[in-house]
């Protein structure tokens, strides 16, 4: 009896743990592999299936270009750069942060439980004086899509002057390389903040999984953008050198599921390890209140 109790019990904490996050192994709901454009340019030309394994026919397409330095845990992030050609709100320059120490926090949350330590600290984009809360995230992500509400209403209505939001992509595979690129493509049209909730919802709601050119081409022209004007936009340099960062940032922070929350680039956290929606709310102001100093 005691071993079918354990049984049970490891079987229920691997399905609470799987409602918290998409991770890598995961397989997402069908979706078609992506067809590259013709107009793509050669470095950066990504395709999506939003399967976490890429099936055969993504893997014979070319993924997004990504940098060609080597990075080890003991790099100093400070000295990486990329160059951009446009604004960005949501990849500034990095700047290098100060080496991680115990934040101020409540009995409540716990290091190692609630929250985990980035070692190394890692630099953030955030501008002097500023805390960063950065969420790693997918499209096609459903807890992504779950969380993106609470998030919002945190972002724009109760979030401190302090703190800095960031978003980033995840870029694990085709799948999520590709809504990276609808992601940066929306912003380099200036349509993020008009787009960001609709993407969920086309792919969520509407069952359209953006996965090819031609239906994320579509998707953009029913939202007022001609086709020309994505398409340029889709295929620049600054869209290729925003995956590239999103990219380094991925590797250096070790994403490995989705969403995932880092504060000023030293603590890492998530719905499952805070404990619900509200506690990762609580969590992040705890963490961000604590680097700010107060």
């Amino acid at each position: 009896m005691k071993r079918i109790g354990t049984c049970f019990l490891l079987v229920m904490m691997a399905v609470l743990l799987g409602l918290a996050a998409c991770d890598k192994k995961q397989t997402a709901p069908a979706q078609e592999p992506a067809k590259t454009a013709a107009s793509a340019p050669t470095a950066g030309t990504t395709p999506a299936a939003p399967a976490e394994k890429p099936s055969a026919a993504e893997s014979a397409a070319p993924a997004a270009a990504t940098p060609a330095e080597t990075i080890s845990e003991t790099d100093d992030a400070g000295e990486e750069t990329v160059a951009e050609t446009a604004p960005s709100t949501t990849q500034p320059n990095l700047r290098l942060g100060s080496t991680a120490s115990p934040p101020a926090t409540s009995a409540q949350f716990k290091d190692g439980t609630n929250y985990v330590k980035v070692v190394p600290a890692q630099p953030t984009s955030a501008t002097p004086g500023k805390i960063e809360v950065l969420e790693v995230f997918w499209y096609g992500c459903a807890h992504c899509f779950a969380l993106d509400p609470a998030l919002e209403t945190w972002r724009t209505k109760t979030k401190p002057a302090y703190v800095e939001f960031v978003r980033i992509p995840a870029m694990w595979n085709d799948a999520t390389r590709m809504h990276a690129r609808v992601f940066y493509t929306a912003e380099v049209l200036g349509k993020l903040d008009e787009l960001h909730n609709d993407i969920f919802r086309e792919i969520h709601v509407k069952g359209d999984p953006l996965n090819t050119v031609e239906k994320i081409t579509a998707f953009f022209v029913s939202h007022g953008v001609s086709a020309d004007d994505f398409q340029k936009a889709f295929s620049s340099f600054a869209v290729e050198n925003k995956l590239q960062r999103a990219d380094f940032l991925n590797r250096r922070y070790r994403i490995d599921s989705v969403p995932t929350v880092i504060v000023n680039g030293k603590y890492r956290t998530d719905v499952g390890m805070a404990g619900s929606e509200e506690q990762l709310f609580g969590l992040i102001g705890e963490l961000a209140a604590s680097e700010h100093g107060g």
